[in-house]
């Protein structure tokens, strides 16, 4: 799967449920620091598929963090349970390429996760820590949050030896 192309701007806000900072559910903002601190575990892993794994799941938190600020449940028919990705796309349809990007992967970081040392490449391993970085900020953006600095000068350090 391709990586998703310069995000297009967000929606605007529906009238009367602006994002604002100071308005977003707690949970939000957990969410969005537990994504940071799995992107810095990415940046610290000292082998390829740790990186990977920490990466993807620190995307997983950041689509976590839009969805507690967005989604509101909605009575249906059928319980099915639908992944994250599934449901960001549903609720942030403007971040559809980036749910299907990191849905993509999933199966890269269960095999990371299992212990297999062939799963990802260390190029793999470091692309997905810069589209985690860009996906949080692009979330952090769309929640109306000043986005973190880039991550990029840490993997450059890491890289460096």
């Amino acid at each position: 799967m391709a990586r998703p192309s310069t995000p297009r701007p967000l929606a605007d806000p529906p009238v009367g449920d602006a994002w604002q900072p100071h308005t977003l559910p707690a949970t939000t903002h957990s969410y969005l620091l537990r994504a940071a601190g799995s992107l810095s575990e990415a940046v610290a892993a000292p082998d390829a598929p740790t990186r990977y794994a920490c990466a993807h799941v620190a995307a997983l938190r950041a689509a976590a963090a839009l969805l507690a600020a967005r989604a509101r449940p909605q009575p249906r028919p059928s319980r099915r349970q639908q992944n994250a990705w599934v449901l960001l796309s549903q609720v942030a349809p403007e971040l559809g390429e980036w749910a299907s990007f990191f849905a993509a992967g999933a199966a890269k970081r269960a095999a990371a996760e299992s212990g297999s040392s062939r799963a990802v490449t260390e190029r793999e391993a470091d692309d997905l820590v810069r589209d985690a970085d860009r996906f949080l900020a692009v979330v952090e953006s769309a929640l109306g949050l000043t986005p973190h600095p880039s991550i990029g000068d840490q993997l450059v350090r890491r890289v460096a030896g």
